[in-house]
């Protein structure tokens, strides 16, 4: 990785940009390729006068993930979290600083020193019910309330570097507002993990509550997540990215009696260790998997209390994750169709919920391509690398159902550590190599920099 990065691409594509003068003959398209090269050019010498300030910041950004990663807060609880974001936006002098959105969010406003669009950065602050293994010196040893339970908290999803890497890109931005064309958005967005049962919360309560809306409405945003990449590396795919996710509960009623004479009731155990192997089929058999991958898990079953009753009814509950509406649509119809047939087969009765749905999230193809340069400048031309589908889902698509945007994987893992050796997100031992940081703080910074020229 280069502590330099992405110079080389900035001076191919201005060479790009004379090449296509050399050849236009006609006098007002020359004048308009003239006015595009210079406007790029513009942008990246502006960024050129950024290093000192990224070198200033980047061990401030360090301290400020381990202080964090130390002192994790649940969904809807990031009370400490919330208070140190706003204070530091205070203090760089913010045009507006707003606490309290969506519960314990905070969004902060910077104008730029130039006429320009308004542009959104988001970054995530909420941990997990996880008790950290990681060994690390500052390992989190915070416990808290989830759903009534007294737990362990750990940013076991990247969290931590998140809210950091945002706070780096504010410091930035702040000090070199002079160069910056348009205003900046901040969402310190809280619960993207989720919001405890019976509250409303993350990033659909922050459109809610306004955050997308005038003034200063941004019509661009984007955000960043560690991932077990290689380190500093910055992983994209243009389109659907990350998947739709429906919340599934499966409710079966049977009719109870002892287990020795499971023919005198109706079994809901055994009902319900068949709609199990049977939905695993309709991905596999029933749908049109050319058209996007669709995945259904089951993750809780609750019944019964002794091993010689046959209990009244099961519960279970899981998670359906699709990349495409119309295969979405079906896979919900064939669920509900399966599950009720083989309920009825046996006598008993079944009750489907899919609830919760978050979009997919994905990059806007346009803008992926136009603020390209932007990211190979960020993390050096090698390390902007295209990913492979990713299952997991994420709230950032609730901002993209309103303005296009981009969301990008950042790897924080050492690239000699084998891909079989490098912790999930949501795993106990999960922790990013704080190299990755900057490659952030610089992907933030440039596309607030560069996104007036970038999209003229």
């Amino acid at each position: 990785m280069k502590s330099k990065c992405g110079l080389t691409a900035d001076r191919e594509l201005i060479r790009f940009f004379e090449g296509i003068i050399s050849v236009n003959s006609s006098k007002l398209g020359l004048a308009v390729i003239l006015f595009g090269a210079s406007v790029f050019a513009n942008a990246q010498d502006a960024k050129l006068s950024l290093e000192d300030s990224f070198a200033a910041v980047e061990p401030r950004v360090i301290e400020w993930r381990r202080d964090f990663h130390e002192n994790p807060e649940l969904s809807n609880r990031e009370f400490r979290t919330s208070k140190i974001v706003a204070a530091h936006l205070r203090e760089l002098g913010f045009d507006d600083v707003r606490t309290g959105v969506a519960h314990t969010g905070v969004v902060g406003t910077l104008i730029g020193g130039k006429p320009g669009p308004v542009i959104a950065l988001r970054a995530d602050m909420d941990g997990l019910p996880v008790l950290e293994q990681t060994g690390a010196p500052f390992a989190s040893k915070a416990r808290g309330e989830f759903n009534g339970q007294d737990v362990p908290v750990m940013h076991a999803c990247g969290h931590d570097t998140h809210i950091s890497m945002l706070m780096g890109a504010a410091e930035v931005l702040a000090q070199n507002r002079s160069e910056l064309a348009g205003t900046v958005k901040f969402i310190f967005q809280p619960a993207e993990e989720g919001p405890p049962a019976g509250e409303d919360g993350g990033a659909i309560m922050m459109v809610r509550e306004g955050v997308l809306d005038a003034p200063n409405a941004p019509e661009a945003i984007i955000g960043l997540h560690a991932w077990p990449g290689d380190v500093g590396t910055i992983m994209y795919r243009s389109g659907s990215f990350m998947a739709a996710a429906d919340g599934l509960q499966i409710n079966v009623v049977g009719r109870q009696t002892h287990g020795s004479s499971p023919w005198l009731g109706v079994d809901p155990i055994y009902v319900a260790t068949q709609i199990i192997t049977a939905i695993q089929g309709i991905p596999s058999r029933h749908l049109d998997i050319t058209k996007g991958p669709a995945v259904i898990t089951i993750g809780s079953i609750h019944g019964g209390i002794r091993g010689n009753i046959i209990p009244d009814e099961v519960e279970m509950e899981g998670t359906i994750r699709t990349f495409d509406p119309g295969v979405r649509e079906s896979l919900h119809a064939k669920l509900r169709n399966t599950v009720n047939a083989i309920a009825e087969a046996n006598g008993a009765t079944a009750t489907v919920n899919i609830y919760g749905a978050t979009p997919v999230t994905g990059n806007d193809p346009e803008l992926l391509q136009k603020m390209m340069p932007t990211l190979q400048w960020a993390a050096g031309a090698e390390n902007v690398q295209e990913a492979r589908l990713i299952t997991g889902a994420e709230d950032f698509s609730f901002y993209q159902e309103r303005i296009p945007g981009l969301f990008l994987m950042l790897g924080i893992n050492d690239p000699d550590l084998p891909q079989s050796d490098r912790p999930s997100n949501h795993s106990p031992f999960f922790i990013a190599d704080e190299r990755a940081l900057i490659v952030g703080v610089r992907a933030l910074v440039g596309f607030a920099m560069d996104y007036a020229a970038a999209t003229k």
